[in-house]
């Protein structure tokens, strides 16, 4: 098989009357039936990075120097039909989104066909029918599937038949974009299992980009830490986690929510990557660094091998350097881990003010057939579902997709309505409320979704959105909302300015601050987050989670928390409830279920989470 090695490679892309950088002087190298991991936040050029491998950059994008060279064939050399066959055949890419990726008006057969064909010659129907078989086979899928449209099959399927086209054409260089992004911890295990299997099957070379620490320890061999365009720490998997040695790649691993830390903030790491069309001087990442020192500011850091085969860009890598960042770190930044005052330890013990009280909760949706309509029978998305929450703590809704938490959610808040039980907000039930009493008891609960932009209205500015919902509740006076608007941008750490200026011009940790201050501007008792945190980087997601402890501590809140992460769950949950085809069938407090599961499912999700040990306490 191929060895893929990249040179020195620059891509520049003409916006307007703005050049952009996003790739800048990146260079790694991946053997065969070997992983490497582009590790890094959104932002960083990692997609980018992967484009240009492909010869598939944007309009206006071009390489600006570098090569790629696949064993010792120039791949920028090769004119466009030659490129045709390489790309596909023995350089293949994986999308992290398998929608947009497959075709929706053909079935996963033509599609894995028109592989075979383009890049193996396979025409003959038999032939090519047999070898899809084959394929589908190896990631998982049964022939059956052959005939199946994309919106037939499960996102964990798509992504399979996504791998099996991809496999068609025979690649000795595989590139996976996050992968997994989108898909329930179980189902994730599978695939990054899969693509394991198969790279050391077919000994392929194999550049997973994310930009989750745990699956890259999962999966890489080495791993590339990438910062605005930059290849900033190259190490070995065991080098990199058990000694990173560049600042941004340790406040990674600061950042990430842990079992053995709950009751203490968790590290922060402000601010945001620089644009593409940043001007820089001195060190990319020296605003962020904790262990900035004047040479930073003035000097571009060199790559230094810190230790055999362990290298990094950065000053302090340098063995006369050293010591400089490492003496007085503390005193220059009193942002770090250390410094930062903890929190009491959460407990749920105290805690006796019943919020949120859920009795026997069904929802049965109706299955029709017939030109009559007729119900033939019910899908019971809940299914007997009780629970209770206290004032100032957090029960996490735990399982995979389709198991019925989001439906749940939907019929606490009366959204949908519930087919039998009975839901009680502080003490009354609501199943007896209707209109304008409905409405007003809304304002005691409100929901956080998982998707801030889809969720914020795009031609609203943020004060007309905070002040929506206290128009529709009567909530204050109209003069007196402007300071309220005010309060709650301050309480979410957002600046006055926002005021003015509508969702698309944040990021996407700042317009999910946007949506935890519209839902608490009428002065909610229960917050019902729905994967706040499933689409934001480790850096943004720790924010996200020390601003929700903040707001709960302040505020006395209660949180339904509906997630898959684990992680979040070991760090944020005073309890657990594990859900599974509508019914809970496991809860605790979430020390006990996280390392002493009784339930076999719940032992499942456990076992399947990426980098397993970062949710238990550390020895």
């Amino acid at each position: 098989m191929s060895t893929l090695v990249v040179e020195n490679l620059r891509v520049e892309i003409q916006a307007g009357a703005r050049l952009l950088k996003p790739v800048d002087d990146v260079s790694f190298v991946i053997g065969a039936n070997e992983c490497v991991a582009l590790l890094g936040e959104s932002g960083c050029g990692k997609s980018m990075t992967a484009l240009a491998l492909m010869r598939l950059l944007p309009d206006g994008g071009r390489v600006a120097s570098g090569s790629v060279r696949l064993d010792d064939e120039d791949v920028f050399a090769l004119t466009e039909a030659a490129m045709g066959e390489v790309r596909g055949g023995r350089l293949a890419m994986i999308f992290q989104e398998p929608q947009s990726s497959l075709n929706p008006v053909m079935t996963v057969s033509d599609q894995i066909n028109e592989a075979l064909v383009a890049h193996r010659g396979l025409t003959g129907a038999a032939a090519a029918s047999e070898e899809a078989v084959r394929l589908l086979e190896a990631v998982g899928l049964g022939r059956e599937k052959l005939d199946a449209y994309p919106f037939q099959l499960s996102g964990g399927q798509r992504q399979r038949a996504l791998i099996a086209m991809m496999l068609a054409g025979e690649p000795e260089v595989l590139i996976a974009d996050e992968p997994t992004t989108a898909l329930d911890v179980t189902v994730q295990a599978q695939i990054l299992k899969l693509l394991k299997a198969l790279q050391v099957q077919r000994g392929m070379g194999l550049l997973l980009i994310t930009h989750d620490l745990d699956v890259a320890s999962d999966m890489a061999d080495r791993v590339a830490v990438m910062y605005a365009g930059q290849i900033v720490e190259w190490a070995s998997r065991a080098a990199l986690y058990t000694a990173p040695k560049h600042p941004y790649t340790q406040k990674l691993f600061a950042v990430l929510p842990r079992l053995d830390r709950r009751g203490e903030r968790l590290d922060s790491l402000p601010g945001r990557v620089p644009g593409p069309d940043s001007a820089f001087t001195g060190c990319r990442f020296a605003d962020r660094c904790p262990a900035v020192f004047e040479r930073c500011r003035v000097e571009t850091p060199s790559f230094h091998e810190a230790t055999p085969g362990h290298w990094s860009r950065c000053h302090l890598a340098e063995p006369c350097s050293r010591d400089v960042g490492s003496t007085d770190a503390a005193q220059r930044n009193p942002g770090t881990l250390e410094s930062i005052p903890r929190m009491p330890p959460a407990t749920a013990s105290g805690l006796t003010k019943c919020v949120l009280e859920v009795r026997d909760l069904a929802v049965h949706f109706p299955i029709r057939k017939g030109l009559l309509k007729r119900t033939v029978g019910h899908v019971k998305a809940v299914d007997g579902v009780s629970l209770q929450v206290a004032a100032g703590e957090t029960l996490a809704l735990v399982g995979e997709s389709g198991c019925g938490k989001t439906t749940l959610a939907r019929a606490i808040l009366r959204l949908i309505e519930p087919t039998a039980g009975q839901v009680s907000l502080l003490g009354e039930p609501l199943a007896n409320l209707r209109g304008e009493a409905l409405r007003r008891k809304r304002s005691e609960m409100q929901i956080v979704f998982q998707d801030p932009f889809s969720s914020l209205n795009p031609r609203m500015k943020v004060g007309e959105i905070l002040a929506e919902g206290m128009a529709a509740q009567s909530f204050l006076s109209v003069a007196a909302r402007p300071a309220r608007i005010n309060d709650l941008l301050n309480q979410v750490g957002l600046p006055e300015d926002a005021v003015g200026r509508y969702p698309h011009e944040f990021s996407g940790g700042q317009r999910q601050r946007i949506a935890i201050a519209r839902a608490l501007a009428v002065e909610p008792k229960l917050l019902i987050l729905d994967e706040p945190t499933s689409a934001l980087d480790v850096s943004v997601q720790a924010q996200i989670l020390n601003l929700l402890a903040d707001l709960q501590k302040m505020h006395g809140l209660a949180y339904l928390f509906i997630t898959h992460n684990l992680s979040v769950v070991s760090y944020l949950a005073h309890r657990v409830a594990v859900m599974r085809g509508g019914k809970i069938v496991e809860s605790g407090m979430a020390e006990t279920l996280l390392t002493r599961p009784q339930n076999a499912y719940t032992q499942l999700l456990l076992d399947s989470a990426p980098g397993k040990k970062a949710l238990l306490p550390a020895e």
